[in-house]
């Protein structure tokens, strides 16, 4: 049985899995659960679980609460480092780190050239926020990159048309959020991008993992804004990196094409003749049967219906839907808190002389029709209790107002 914590949790206490007669635990990318908050659902799951049994923990670092875990859940763990003898360093010597101090302005032109090294290979471009990664796909697919995103607002379906996309050299570059993008594994990865600087060094070890992988060569770039200079400070102190201070990088900067190998006369946009791959759209969409607002959207309508929108608190309903229909008949109407009136609300004059009510703003109910056409004389005049400081004014001699 493979699942994540919760899931696992969720169908543990359905009594739908039975852990009484397991003999291996693993417990996967185990630092990255504990700083995720997933310690006490993995406590719950391993205290379901016979005390003999085999323990087996991977993580790409070991911090202090891991190695708690260890000694807690486990009996004479045995610690096991994958690494190259000859490789004395925390990060891997098969891949080549390039500091840079961009410009947030600038930084997906210098991408779209990074792009364009010699001999690259697939790419991961790792962002901070959703709307980054989104936004920095749709540049580099306008800019003629085969690119596709994965972050927290794509559905599961789209998530892996991306991923499947990827893996089968329907695109070579693909934009993902740490969380979204964290357990992937795809060879040969030839280029790793920070869009952003990275939270700490376990991050950026964990960014910068995805390449130089099996023996082979990596390329890791990270850009590094001037409010993130003293975070990098930190991470390269950590490290044990040579670069303290970023070096400033632009577009056109002469070191960027020699420290990454891009061709000279390199421009933001990628040529036509090396636009060969067939594109994220080429990979079928399947239908996971997810709820909520993307799979509403695709939902076919009734014959005759028109689809509403849902306007937030308010409960604004688009035009259509709010006012009357051709045949004289109301069609429901929905009021939110703010009590909003319809976008047909001007055109209510004109489609009461052929419909029985039409509705005001706040909700009130007038007569129209034969009353709307009566002389001025001949409609109730409305009363008004006027009121000073609490008391009831009387009004005028002769009803009149003021």
């Amino acid at each position: 049985m493979v699942g994540t914590p919760g899931r696992l949790i969720d169908l543990y206490r359905q009594k739908l899995l039975v852990l009484k007669n397991v003999k291996i635990v693993v417990l996967d990318e185990a630092d990255e659960m504990l700083d995720l908050g997933f310690l006490p659902d993995v406590e719950t799951l391993i205290a379901a679980t016979p005390p003999v049994r085999q323990t087996l923990l991977f993580s790409a670092t070991m911090p202090g609460p891991v190695i708690a875990m260890a000694r807690r859940y486990m009996t004479q763990p045995t610690h096991i480092r994958a690494a190259d003898p000859e490789d004395e360093g925390i990060t891997k010597k098969d891949i080549r780190q390039v500091i840079y101090r961009a410009h947030n302005l600038d930084k997906a032109e210098v991408v779209a050239r990074i792009l364009q090294a010699r001999g690259r290979g697939r790419a991961i471009i790792f962002c901070k926020t959703k709307r980054t990664a989104a936004k920095l796909s749709e540049e580099l697919i306008d800019r003629g990159f085969a690119a596709g995103a994965i972050h927290g607002d794509l559905g599961q379906g789209a998530r892996e048309q991306a991923l499947r996309a990827f893996r089968g050299d329907k695109i070579d570059v693909l934009v993902a959020t740490e969380v979204a993008a964290r357990g992937i594994d795809v060879e040969d990865i030839t280029h790793v991008i920070n869009y952003q600087c990275p939270e700490d060094e376990k991050a950026y070890l964990h960014r910068v993992g995805r390449t130089g992988r099996a023996g082979k060569k990596g390329t890791a770039v990270t850009f590094v804004d001037w409010d993130d200079v003293p975070r990098w400070g930190l991470i390269n102190k950590a490290l044990g990196l040579d670069t303290p201070e970023p070096v400033e990088t632009y577009s056109s900067s002469p070191h960027l094409y020699t420290d990454l190998d891009i061709p000279e006369g390199t421009k933001g946009r990628l040529p036509r003749k090396d636009r060969k791959l067939a594109g994220i759209d080429a990979e079928v969409l399947e239908d996971l049967g997810e709820t909520g607002n993307a799979a509403a959207a695709h939902a076919p309508t009734a014959p005759g219906r028109r689809r509403t929108r849902t306007g937030g608190r308010g409960g604004r309903r688009d035009g259509a839907a709010a006012g009357e229909s051709a045949d004289g008949t109301r069609s429901p109407r929905s009021r939110g808190r703010g009590g909003n009136r319809s976008a047909d609300a001007p055109a209510a004059p004109a489609a009461a002389a052929h419909s029985g009510d039409a509705v005001e703003g706040g909700g009130h109910r007038r007569r129209s029709g034969s009353d709307a056409e009566a002389p001025a004389g001949d409609r109730q005049r409305r009363t008004r209790t006027r009121r000073r400081n609490g008391e009831v004014v009387a009004k005028p001699a002769g009803g009149a107002e003021d």
